[in-house]
Order: C-alpha cells, then sequence, then structure tokens
C-alpha cells in the first residue's frame, strides 16, 4: 500500500533521531533483541528467526512487560522500515536506550532471499 504524504512526512522527520541498521550489520551482531512490529496477519504470514511480536498498535503499551531492562539492544523490523522507525522513536521517548529500526524490513530480508519462520 502507498503512504499517504503525512505520514511519509512523519517517518522522515523521525529518521534524524534513531538508529538505523542494514540486515548485514544484524546478522554480524548478535547483542539484539528482535522484534517484528507488522500486524498480526503479517507474522502468521511469516517473520524473521529469533523474532518476538509486538505490533505496532501495542508495543508501547506493552514493551516494559516484555523488556523491562530499558539498555537492552532492540532491533525493530516492519514491512519496509517506516512502521520500525516510528516505534524506534516512541521506545527512546520511553527512555529504551540502544534501540534501532532495520533498513528495508520484512521485504528486504526476503529479497535476500533469507530464510523465514512460517507458523
Amino acid at each position: 500500500m502507498q503512504a499517504s504524504p503525512a505520514f511519509a512526512s512523519l517517518v522522515e522527520s523521525v529518521i534524524p533521531h534513531i538508529r538505523l541498521l542494514t540486515i548485514e550489520q544484524y546478522q554480524q551482531q548478535d547483542q539484539w533483541q528482535l522484534i517484528d512490529v507488522r500486524e498480526d496477519n503479517e507474522w502468521l504470514q511469516g517473520h524473521l528467526p529469533k523474532a518476538k511480536h509486538l505490533s505496532r498498535g501495542i508495543i508501547e503499551r506493552d514493551i516494559e512487560q516484555r523488556f523491562p531492562d530499558k539498555s537492552v539492544p532492540i532491533l525493530l523490523y516492519c514491512g519496509a522500515g517506516q512502521r520500525a522507525a516510528l516505534a524506534a522513536y516512541n521506545l527512546q521517548v520511553m527512555g529504551y536506550t540502544q534501540v534501532a529500526s532495520m533498513i528495508g524490513g520484512y521485504r528486504a530480508w526476503i529479497q535476500h532471499q533469507f530464510p523465514i519462520v512460517q507458523d
């Protein structure tokens, strides 16, 4: 789905304030807690190995229960990167100190033909 101009502008406004990580950087570093912020139906169709699921609609509400240590390295991904970027920004506002968004998200992972998990 094509993003609306206002949504695209919102995403662009947070990009300078978050850390972006490539798939290759993620694969070279083992410390990240990987979180899929896509919707439930997207998660069920396939997700990255080792990922946990906290959709964009609930991540801010539930993150502290799942990850009470705000210094834990958290890498977020979504379909292409926009929702993950917004969630990364919000987690930083909430006090999480090592948050990043995966560049290209699930689509980039698929384009690289890396394995996925299907439930």
